[in-house]
């Protein structure tokens, strides 16, 4: 009878603690991470990356990163340091890919 000891549809089974056919809850080790560090850095140095490029185009210069409070604020200062520390933001750069692409 649907795998419920006492036989009675729409109800759960008194032994078990659950529904029929539905599998049990996963337990918070089982459950991936919603935050991880490696992937935080991914994101800041893409950020970083990509503001410092839009900072080498005339047009989107102005249009986008002219900006210095609230979220284009962010963009403009992640160009400053992506201009600046150019070298050391390309060498973090090759160490997260070779950490995304043999570490993991």
């Amino acid at each position: 009878m649907g795998g419920c000891s006492h036989g009675v549809w729409g109800s759960p089974c008194r032994g078990v603690g659950q529904w029929p056919g539905v599998p049990p809850d996963p337990s918070p080790t089982d459950l991936p991470a919603v935050y991880s560090l490696d992937g935080l850095l991914v994101f800041g140095l893409l950020l970083v990356c990509t503001c410092a490029y839009l900072r080498k185009v005339p047009r989107l210069r102005t249009w986008l990163l002219s900006e210095r409070r609230g979220i284009w604020g962010v963009c403009h200062k992640a160009a400053v340091i992506g201009t600046r520390l150019h070298v050391a933001v390309s060498m973090s750069c090759l160490l997260m890919a070779f950490y995304v692409l043999v570490g993991k």
